[in-house]
């Protein structure tokens, strides 16, 4: 008998489908011969089944009571998640922004996750220059019969579709970019914040956007990889920096990207950080969903640390949405996927990821789930130097668990330090974190902890990094335009001489 889903979110059913015929161990060409066994209708393809799992189309109440037959699961699972596919209507974002690039990126994980080896990326040599404009999903049609054809997957448009992430800015100077000077801006990554390479990480991801249209067969396959972890980072600093959209347009094309180079642990590793943008911008329904859409895509080929990763991730998100019990299974799994990782057997772009992270990992989310005791010494480890943003971010979470057993004055010592890290950091995201901080200790505003630590934000105010929603190419300038995730404090950009 087939399993059923594990519990969650409502899924829809394009990755239903899917699962459940993997489960199996069918092929959509097994399934579709099930399928007219069981219903006498002679003409169904596998093309059809296709179809159904990418959400092109959407069986009819006929196909859908044949294939909860087959696939020996509830009718009712089927037709919910028909309707729900049907009518798509996610969460609005908060902080508002982003809503239509966060339908976007959902949507093409579902299509993603129905075959992560199949290309997303779809175009002639020398034509594909970026990414296609966001939009809210187009409603699958209403499949009620069987229908011939294929239908090819999604492509990025051509060289007169200008692109979110790939404008006709000014020309700048093409300059090289190679593996070289995108693990370089990887390192700076662990000194600097999103406030100062946010910018730097989107230069570059235009210029191995332009460079495709002039590439041969041999330098695309070079590139493609290369856009793909230049777009994850990219992603990853306009998160930090404080710029939602981009960050959501950024991890789309990177998803691409990854798809197009047949790297399924690379496209899983994008979803992953596309979820940890939704659990920090207070969407902890979509981060689950794209933490697990992530996981199942790519486990079958994730490195240990991945895998472990990837849980992490699910386990914040479920904890941020009040799953406790999905958090726990997955911290399990998690614990399990790995010990200490070992950088031989993990790819480049997880060179970051160590025991002192992983632990952090699961002291935030026990936080999250309201387990204080058992996340103090794990948050603790993470407040050596030489990662500021790091410590800054797990010291706000290392704030909050003392918050909820009632230390106070402890708290804000270790406020007091996160502030000064975030300040080093230059991370917006990091500045977030201890806004939420400080809102918590307002109940407390009498102490005279929280009264120094109020103090001090006061004489750091000048010195904190701005948020910027204009980091991905096309945007403008750093520095204009709204400012979605850093809303408690707001004052003049810092002094250069604070990185010195």
């Amino acid at each position: 008998m087939t399993p059923t889903p594990p519990p969650g979110p409502p899924q829809l059913l394009g990755p239903l489908l899917t699962q459940l015929r993997l489960a199996r161990g069918w092929s959509q060409q097994r399934t579709a011969a099930e399928l007219c066994a069981a219903a006498g209708v002679p003409t169904l393809s596998r093309h059809e089944i296709s179809r159904w799992e990418r959400q092109v189309r959407v069986p009819g109440d006929f196909w859908l009571r044949w294939l909860a037959v087959v696939l020996a699961t509830p009718v009712e699972l089927l037709t919910g998640a028909a309707a729900r596919s049907r009518s798509p209507a996610p969460p609005a974002l908060r902080p508002t922004g982003g809503g239509r690039s966060r339908a976007a990126l959902l949507a093409l994980a579902q299509r993603w996750l129905a075959d992560p080896r199949a290309p997303l990326l779809v175009a002639p040599p020398g034509r594909v220059t970026g990414l296609a404009p966001a939009g809210p999903p187009t409603p699958p049609a209403s499949d009620p019969a069987p229908s011939g054809g294929t239908t090819r997957g999604g492509c990025l448009p051509t060289d007169d579709e200008p692109a979110p992430g790939v404008r006709d800015d000014p020309p700048r100077p093409p300059g090289p970019v190679d593996a070289a000077d995108l693990a370089a801006l990887r390192r700076l990554d662990d000194l600097a914040g999103g406030a100062d390479l946010a910018p730097l990480g989107a230069d570059r991801l235009r210029r191995l956007a332009r460079s495709l249209p002039r590439s041969g067969p041999a330098d695309r396959r070079r590139l493609l990889p290369l856009l793909a972890e230049s777009a994850q980072l990219a992603g990853w600093l306009a998160t930090d920096a404080g710029d939602l959209t981009g960050g959501l347009d950024a991890y789309r094309l990177g998803l691409r990207a990854a798809a197009a180079t047949g790297d399924p642990a690379l496209a899983g590793h994008v979803l992953g950080s596309a979820s940890h943008l939704l659990a920090g911008a207070g969407d902890p329904r979509g981060a689950l969903l794209l933490a697990r859409t992530a996981y199942a895509g790519s486990r079958r080929w994730a490195s240990p640390g991945l895998r472990a990763l990837l849980l992490h991730r699910v386990a914040l998100a479920a904890a941020l949405g009040g799953r406790p019990d999905a958090a726990g299974q997955a911290l399990g799994a998690a614990e399990r996927a790995v010990g200490e990782p070992d950088p031989d057997r993990e790819p480049s772009w997880l060179y970051w990821l160590d025991g002192a992270e992983l632990t952090a990992m699961t002291g935030r989310a026990l936080v999250a789930l309201g387990r204080p005791r058992r996340a103090e010494g794990l948050l603790d480890a993470t407040r050596g130097p030489g990662r500021p943003r790091r410590a800054a971010v797990y010291g706000a979470w290392l704030a909050r668990a003392y918050l909820q057993l009632g230390e106070v004055e402890q708290a804000c010592d270790v406020a007091d330090g996160a502030l000064l890290d975030a300040v080093r950091a230059g991370s917006p995201r990091a500045v977030a974190q201890l806004a939420d901080v400080r809102r918590r200790l307002a109940t407390h505003r009498r102490t005279p902890a929280v009264r120094r630590h109020t103090a001090l934000v006061a004489a750091a105010r000048p010195y904190l990094p701005r948020p910027s929603a204009a980091t991905v190419p096309g945007r403008g300038p750093p520095g204009r335009g709204p400012q979605p995730v850093l809303a408690g404090i707001r004052g003049p950009t810092r002094p250069a001489s604070v990185h010195a």
